[in-house]
């Protein structure tokens, strides 16, 4: 039988300027990132070329000597390829990925410089949410950040189209008429102004609905938030036991998800797991980021999940307080929770940064969302925050009446039950309004 052929792996390079402000950690950090974000989008980052300058070059972001760097790297790189064309050894350079956001311009010269297509930072980010938003209102939002995005480079790209992109004659002739980057652009406009008015109908009823949810709310909500690929999806799926998309891919899901604490605790507690952040968001993108951010707000806990193996953890820690205190949820108690504490290294590594977090962040809880035990723990802290408003009481259940039973369990944790000659007493923890409506209904049967 004849085995199935795969699809060439794509191939690209990343390409960066330091600035004096920026420190080498720091900037190796994003460099990290924006492989990770290559990884997510389908490539496989093979060279990076970094040069350090006063300040990013205006024609072509990088200095014409790294420039030519690069296009001979892609050239020798396309001469192998072709070299090697019955085994496909060698793909080519598919794309040069730039770890800032750049001009219209800088882009396309780079571009015809180096031979091969440029995606500065935020072209990249805009994709991955492209490929990955799958509710109405993600989709809607990201449309509009890609059109915001595309409206200023449509005249380098009527550049490059040549005459057929410049001035066409009104009708019969007569008058200026438009251009087609002209036209496009007023589609933009008007296909954004078209999806910014669903937003705000999407938005008026996700707060219906939040209404109705709080009308009923007998559930506790946490919000599972903190930086992209920080095992929040993970821990997420330990905590819920459901079957929740978990990818080693940065923004491996935009829309939120929600499911109950497995097993089922009193009170029945709702988990949610929000969309990751990241370190300079692109700004078109940043309203639409921190909308899907709403059960944060909704959430009476939220677990800030940090990644304890980065070295550039606290640099992520703070984008997440910055963000959170943005957008009010700053206000709303918050455990912070280092995961993936078992990809430090080995168990006498683990042990030293385990004790280094906890003295700088004393209520911390330090774990792996692989760990069964931990995962155990964590959930029990979880529930003890939850149960400390809880009041403890004595119901009566009448023999006649046994068809509230069901009820008290699943409203109630019982912690006893005394049968007599009428009916059955129940020691119960719970709400106090819980309680107090079991009483009423109990009451009105006697």
């Amino acid at each position: 039988m004849q085995s199935e052929i795969k699809a060439p792996e794509m191939h690209a390079v990343v390409a960066a300027v330091q600035l004096p402000t920026v420190s080498d950690i720091e900037f190796e950090a994003s460099l990290n990132e924006l492989r990770e974000l290559a990884k997510t989008l389908g490539y496989k980052v093979v060279h990076t070329f970094v040069q350090k300058r006063q300040g990013f070059d205006i024609t072509g972001y990088l200095g014409v000597g790294k420039r030519e760097e690069i296009r001979e790297y892609v050239r020798s790189v396309a001469d192998q390829s072709e070299s090697q064309a019955f085994n496909s050894a060698v793909p080519p350079i598919e794309a040069v990925l730039v770890d800032h956001e750049i001009s219209p311009s800088q882009a396309r010269n780079l571009e015809l410089e180096v031979g091969c297509e440029v995606m500065d930072r935020t072209m990249v980010i805009l994709e991955i949410f492209h490929r990955n938003a799958r509710s109405r209102a993600a989709r809607a939002q990201v449309e509009i950040a890609r059109l915001g995005y595309m409206a200023p480079r449509l005249r380098e790209a009527a550049k490059l189209a040549g005459p057929q992109g410049r001035q066409r004659s009104g009708a019969g002739g007569r008058g200026a008429g438009e251009s087609h980057t002209e036209l496009d652009r007023r589609k933009i406009r008007d296909r954004i102004a078209e999806l910014q008015q669903e937003i705000i109908v999407m938005d008026g009823e996700r707060r219906t609905q939040r209404a109705r949810r709080q009308e009923r709310q007998t559930l506790a909500n946490v919000a599972l938030v903190g930086y992209t690929n920080a095992g929040k999806s993970t821990l997420m799926r330990a905590l819920t036991g459901s079957e929740v998309l978990v990818a080693n891919k940065l923004f491996a899901t935009l829309d939120t998800t929600v499911r109950a604490l497995y097993p089922e605790s009193v009170p029945r507690v709702l988990v949610s797991d929000t969309v990751g952040f990241i370190k300079n968001l692109p700004h078109d993108l940043v309203a639409s980021f921190k909308s899907t951010l709403d059960e944060a707000l909704d959430a009476a806990l939220l677990l800030h999940v940090i990644d304890a193996s980065d070295p550039g953890f606290e640099r992520q820690l703070a984008v997440t307080d910055q963000v959170l205190a943005e957008i009010d949820a700053d206000v709303v108690p918050r455990i912070r929770v280092f995961n993936k504490i078992d990809y430090v290294g080995d168990a006498v590594a683990q042990a030293e940064c385990e004790a280094a977090l906890r003295l700088k962040y004393p209520d911390c809880i330090v774990m792996s969302a692989r760990r069964p035990d931990e995962v155990a723990r964590l959930r029990q802290h979880i529930i003890d925050f939850f149960q400390q408003d809880l009041v403890e009481a004595e119901l009566f259940l009448p023999w006649s009446a046994q068809q509230l039973r069901g009820k008290i369990y699943s409203t109630c944790q019982v912690l006893g039950e005394r049968s007599v000659d009428e009916g059955t007493f129940f020691s119960v923890r719970g709400e106090p309004n819980d309680i107090e409506s079991l009483r009423e209904q109990l009451n009105s049967l006697e």
